[in-house]
């Protein structure tokens, strides 16, 4: 490996490796809940607490069973691999900084805000424009790759625009998702390439870009919501669109092996027969994640997710673990029941359900709204308006679900999932969370009746609670001798901190 890496990073990579193996065998060993309800949630114990609730608080670490044992031991190996392998704050070390941009190159993991981002149509940034999309929080910019405005002239390839692009995001530490797509009047008319002289000319195409961007972070996607856009006759296009997966898949490990291509961003209709054709005409060789639309109600994706998967896991090569990423998922501001605050309130359920079923990259469609026309239902989906405006702070006008997405990211930055607290019935979500500095837990719930009041299991102590958009936090007490917290909760997602 001399050559390839720093030399002082490629111990980190081996101990990263170790760190990895480490948490793959706590995540197969980890202990199963059995069912009964939460204890209260500590606010110095909180690790061990979230892993074993009331056995490891009563009688310490020794009075857990032999599997729980195993599984703390894991986990504490695993962080003490991370923290040798790298994973502080860049300052420390210089294997940090190496292992830094090891990592910036792979998939996503499912902690906030590295898992967020938001779809775009443009490669010319205004002034102020990407500022205002990283101090939302966003991590991720998803955007169309165009064939036929980067290849002209056959042969010729000019990516100057998407230069421009990826300058503008990594300037706010942002990395690019771009789809391959669509047709190029220079072959077969324009219509998606099925022809083996176009499918030729579209992985000469694709191969030219691995060349120019590799190495950057970029993800490819492999083209958008083919099930509706191939061309083919609907019956036909889960054949023809894998032909072009799997020759473009060749293309990547050919050309840029290390590059992350995905695919193949389902509709909204979420096709589970679109998929399996296309998962036996054998994409997962080469896909690195699968990409969905869900555009559906969040409180319903659950079983869809896990259909998904039983799919994935029986076409996947064997020993491969392949992820899920929402690509694309939003609402609309405009039409019947449409309203900005809704769109608000989709917005951060869809995320938090996303992060909950364990989702490697969630995009929002889309960034602003494409238009004016008060009675278009289809350009108003931006999380801010369409009109810009030069000089000003914000240069465009947010909606509440842009502030929706800021305060999601901000009460949960650096944390990960933890589990779905048992309070209030099946319609309530209590999803738990937990950083290195913050635990929080993302409360709401799903039927339209009015407020309900939950008794959440805590310790005793001050908690903050903040509203969906960030406008409103208040301090709640639980005070000594007392176990349980009250709060009323609605169908828009709060926070609370501790």
């Amino acid at each position: 490996m001399e050559g390839l890496f720093p030399s002082a990073v490629c111990p980190a990579i081996m101990l990263a490796i170790l760190g990895g193996l480490c948490r793959e065998l706590a995540n197969r060993w980890e202990p199963q809940e059995s069912g009964k309800a939460n204890p209260p949630l500590g606010r110095s114990r909180m690790g061990v607490d979230m892993l074993y609730g009331n056995r490891a608080r009563r009688g310490g670490l020794m009075d857990l069973v032999p599997a729980q044992r195993w599984h703390l031991a894991l986990v504490l190996v695993a962080f003490v691999l991370d923290l040798a392998a790298g994973h502080l704050p860049p300052a420390r070390a210089s294997v940090a900084a190496g292992m830094a941009q090891v990592r910036a190159r792979g998939l996503p993991v499912a902690r906030v805000p590295d898992c967020f981002g938001v779809n775009i149509h443009f490669t010319r940034p205004r002034p102020g424009e990407m500022r205002m999309v990283a101090a939302a929080g966003f991590r991720w910019v998803r955007m169309d790759f165009v064939w036929d405005a980067t290849e002209k002239t056959r042969g010729h390839y000019d990516f100057a625009a998407y230069d421009r692009l990826l300058a503008a995001l990594r300037r706010h530490h942002m990395r690019a998702l771009w789809i391959l797509d669509y047709g190029n009047p220079l072959y077969q008319h324009g219509h998606p390439p099925t022809t083996p002289a176009a499918r030729r000319a579209f992985c000469r195409w694709v191969a030219a870009a691995l060349r120019h961007f590799r190495g950057h972070g970029v993800m490819w996607e492999m083209w958008n919501e083919p099930d509706g856009t191939f061309g083919a006759p609907p019956n036909a296009r889960a054949g023809e669109y894998s032909k072009l997966a799997v020759a473009v898949g060749k293309t990547f490990r050919a050309v840029a092996p290390r590059e992350l291509y995905v695919g193949p961003a389902l509709s909204g209709g979420m096709s589970l027969a679109f998929l399996r054709r296309c998962f036996q005409a054998g994409v997962l060789k080469y896909f690195d994640a699968v990409t969905v639309h869900p555009y559906t109600n969040p409180d319903t994706v659950g079983p869809i997710y896990r259909r998904i998967r039983a799919l994935i896991a029986r076409y996947a090569p064997q020993g491969r673990k392949i992820p899920l990423i929402s690509s694309e998922w939003g609402w609309t501001t405009v039409g019947q029941g449409r309203s900005a605050a809704r769109q608000a309130r989709g917005l951060a359920r869809s995320f938090l359900i996303n992060l909950s079923q364990g989702i490697a990259l969630s995009i929002w469609y889309d960034w602003h709204n494409d238009g004016p026309d008060p009675n278009n239902s289809g350009v108003h989906f931006g999380l801010v308006r369409f009109r810009y405006h030069p000089g000003r702070k914000n240069v465009y006008t947010p909606k509440p679900a842009y502030f929706a997405a800021r305060t999601l990211m901000r009460k949960l930055n650096g944390c990960r999932f933890v589990k779905r607290l048992k309070v209030g019935g099946a319609d309530v979500y209590a999803l738990l969370f937990a950083g290195s500095n913050d635990n929080c837990i993302a409360v709401w719930k799903t039927s339209s009746h009015s407020p309900r009041t939950l008794l959440l299991p805590l310790q005793p102590g001050r908690y903050r609670l903040t509203n969906e958009t960030g406008t409103r936090t208040r301090t709640l007490v639980v005070p000594p001798g007392d176990r349980r917290l009250p709060l009323s909760v609605s169908q828009y997602p709060e926070y609370l901190q501790w």
